[in-house]
């Protein structure tokens, strides 16, 4: 969507309050033990306290409140009974409704003690979403997003996924545009001011190929090396953009 006036920019900008509170919550609750269900009934509390609804429950049927994803499990990961153990990776994605408007956001959490690649890997996606803020302003094309992504994830030794990105949000929770995490050459819409998207570098340590999992929600790598997402709602301006889901 475009914001058009300050009604709608207050409704992004409470949606994207409860997203952020949402995820600060479970990633305080993240530890060895504690199982995915668990985290997603964290955040759910929080959604519940505000009047919010779960948007991918809602517009897809998704089951669950939030997508919990460890390990190689990319993105949409269903949750459940797994437990986290040392040395995990956690992706949590939340994306809520609240009075007509949307917002979505993702950080990767490890879990205790992690590995030196997986830090890296952590790090490298939340590196790469920081350089597409340097072009996720009016007048830049959506492609340069995907740019600045994919270069800054090869030079780290990464691989985006490709099939996965961002995407355009407001009413629902997937609108135009789509925001691919590299330098797509049909990716050509110019960004204007007051057009809020979410950018989110999924990112692999091996080939970023991609399977569906037979539960018909989750993506994993193909080759199961270990993924790392980062995610913010924002609207562009012509300058910084303005980011509705960090603090």
């Amino acid at each position: 969507m475009s914001i058009n006036g300050p009604e709608e920019l207050e409704g992004m900008r409470a949606a994207g309050g409860i997203v952020r509170q949402m995820l600060e919550a479970m990633k305080r609750a993240v530890r060895p033990g504690v199982t995915t269900a668990q985290l997603d009934e964290v955040g759910a509390e929080v959604m519940r306290g505000h009047g919010a609804r779960s948007a991918p429950a809602l517009v897809y049927g998704f089951p669950g409140v939030s997508c919990i994803s460890v390990n190689d499990e990319a993105v949409h990961g269903i949750p459940g009974e797994r437990t986290l153990r040392e040395g995990d990776l956690v992706k949590l994605d939340v994306t809520i409704e609240k009075d007509g408007f949307m917002a979505d956001a993702a950080v990767t959490v490890p879990v205790g003690e992690v590995a030196d690649d997986l830090q890296h890997l952590v790090r490298c996606a939340e590196r790469a979403f920081a350089k597409a803020m340097l072009v996720a302003r009016a007048g830049f094309r959506v492609s340069e997003i995907g740019r600045m992504v994919e270069g800054e994830v090869k030079r780290s030794g990464f691989s985006v996924i490709r099939e996965l990105g961002g995407h355009g949000i407001g009413r629902t929770i997937h609108e135009a545009p789509r925001v691919p995490n590299y330098a797509d050459p049909e990716a050509r819409q110019i960004l204007t001011e007051g057009l809020v998207i979410t950018v989110e570098p999924i990112i692999a340590a091996g080939s970023g190929r991609t399977f569906l999992a037979q539960d018909g929600w989750t993506v994993r790598t193909a080759d199961r090396r270990p993924s790392a997402h980062y995610e913010h709602t924002l609207v562009i301006t012509k300058g910084e953009p303005m980011l509705l889901t960090a603090a």
